[in-house]
């Protein structure tokens, strides 16, 4: 039975107390984790705040070459990672494998992005008044981060936060999901060996809702950065006072689909893009609105190309889609389904669940307040509505409470270019689906789907303070 402990100060920690992980999809007990106590979030952010001290003051140069040699030492051992991922998140090893691929993308735009954080040279003399003076801005590290991170993206997630606090010598307290420790713990064994001096990186794993309260208000934390649900992040922003707080949280994301679209060419990204880790992506595609003209040959082809869709294994290479993260999701997404059907929602395909899958599952007939349309089902549900008009359809998709991504396809320039303008999302994705992300881009909701951005340019200004510096010439 594999024992985790904790990484503080460059040191592993055994605690007194653990708890048993097990695989979502066996069942099977997976390794015992180590449980921190709030005492020991104390002691690692305060070692994370005496690293500070020195790592601020190493080169941007320095700082590159350690994230460079992440991304190497991750090169080599992808498929190790991956097969971890299979394992704490019953992610099928495809889609393991395509997380590390970004994982190592996102680590190399950090380092990359280490060396060209800049300021800017302000035109003191544009005042009136003002003259013989110069003045410039540069970007200066925060301190301690606390970093708590979900369980979907526990590689890719997690790199958002350490790569671009690191590129700029910001210290990391890192708290993983509860049932994804291992994915994070493999971590720090990397980015000691990539040379990152100890106390930088922290990583303290247990109970989330007994240690979060230290991680967001212990006055030696100077930002928060938080992936998971709209609750959760509420509760944090309502705690942070005045450290900075970004939220990435969750969505219902939206594609429209308009008359002029090729279906036959679209059909696959769809399908992935509703039911890739079993739909628990931020950005799953949960909405379909479809144009009356072509709705029934949507929904036939859509169905068709689901039922392709192999359940089973994550450490099969042929399996598609796997188990939710545990069986309490199945029970909760079964009661959604079966609440929707009873308000006369129709099953197109799917819907047949074990103790800890759910087929990737169709529904149309629905209406806008059902749960499984207008809250996120974090599930492999897909809902497909007809519409009329371009402009019935945009109502339709900001007809919530949530706006990460969302998509459309047409082959109207002004058609795109007016969803563009009207859809209320953080991105609007056109011609591809809105679980679209590639890991340079500023990436974030509005309304209740999150505060702030991700995406390394955009999280480096997030993990920063902008310092004005102005010189009198003559005295």
């Amino acid at each position: 039975m594999k024992e985790t402990q904790l990484w503080i100060n460059g040191r592993w920690e055994s605690t007194k107390e653990s708890t048993e992980l097990t695989s979502p999809y066996t069942g099977e007990i997976l390794a015992n984790v180590a449980k921190a106590t709030t005492t020991d979030v104390e002691r690692a952010i305060e070692g994370a705040h005496e690293a500070f001290q020195t790592f601020k003051n190493t080169t941007a140069y320095e700082r590159a070459e350690i994230l460079y040699n992440v991304v190497a030492i991750m090169r080599d051992r992808k498929q190790e990672l991956a097969e971890i991922l299979a394992l704490e998140a019953a992610k099928p090893l495809s889609a393991g494998l395509g997380e590390i691929d970004r994982t190592i993308a996102t680590y190399q735009f950090a380092a990359e992005a280490a060396k060209q954080v800049t300021g800017e040279t302000i035109p003191m003399d544009a005042a009136p008044g003002v003259s013989d003076r110069i003045g410039y801005t540069k970007r200066i590290p925060l301190g301690v981060v606390s970093a708590i991170t979900p369980f979907n993206f526990p590689f890719n997630l997690v790199a958002h936060k350490l790569g671009p606090a690191f590129a700029v010598g910001n210290t990391v307290v890192l708290k993983p999901a509860t049932q994804t420790p291992l994915s994070s713990l493999v971590m720090a064994e990397i980015f000691k060996e990539a040379g990152l001096p100890d106390g930088a990186l922290q990583i303290v794993t247990g109970s989330g809702s007994e240690l979060s309260d230290m991680l967001v208000t212990h006055p030696l934390v100077k930002k928060v950065t938080f992936t998971g649900s709209g609750a959760v992040g509420l509760k944090l922003k309502e705690k942070v006072g005045l450290r900075k707080i970004t939220l990435e949280l969750g969505s219902n994301a939206a594609l429209i689909v308009e008359p002029t679209t090729p279906l036959e060419k679209i059909m696959k990204r769809c399908v992935g893009g509703a039911f890739g880790f079993a739909g628990q992506v931020c950005i799953s595609l949960q909405r379909i609105y479809v144009h009356q003209s072509i709705y029934d040959t949507f929904i036939k082809r859509f169905t068709e190309e689901t039922n392709r869709l192999v359940v089973g294994d994550p450490m099969d290479e042929k399996t598609d889609v796997s188990a939710m993260i545990n069986p309490g999701e199945v029970t909760r997404i079964k009661a959604w389904i079966e609440e929707a059907k009873k308000e006369g929602a129709v099953v197109a395909t799917g819907a047949e669940f074990t103790e800890r899958t759910c087929s990737p599952t169709v529904m149309t007939n629905v209406k806008p307040d059902m749960k499984i349309v207008c809250e996120e089902t974090f599930a492999p549900i897909v809902s497909i509505v007809p519409y009329d008009t371009l402009d019935e359809a945009i109502s339709y998709v900001n007809d919530s409470q949530l706006g990460l991504n969302a998509g459309i396809y047409t082959n109207v320039l002004t058609d795109a270019m007016k969803a563009a303008e009207l859809l209320e999302a953080g991105a609007v994705i056109i011609n591809d689906i809105p679980t679209f992300r590639v890991d340079n881009m500023p990436y974030g909701g509005v309304k209740m789907s999150g505060y702030g951005k991700e995406g390394i340019k955009y999280a480096i200004e997030e993990m920063t303070d902008l310092k004005l510096i102005t010189m009198k010439l003559n005295f």
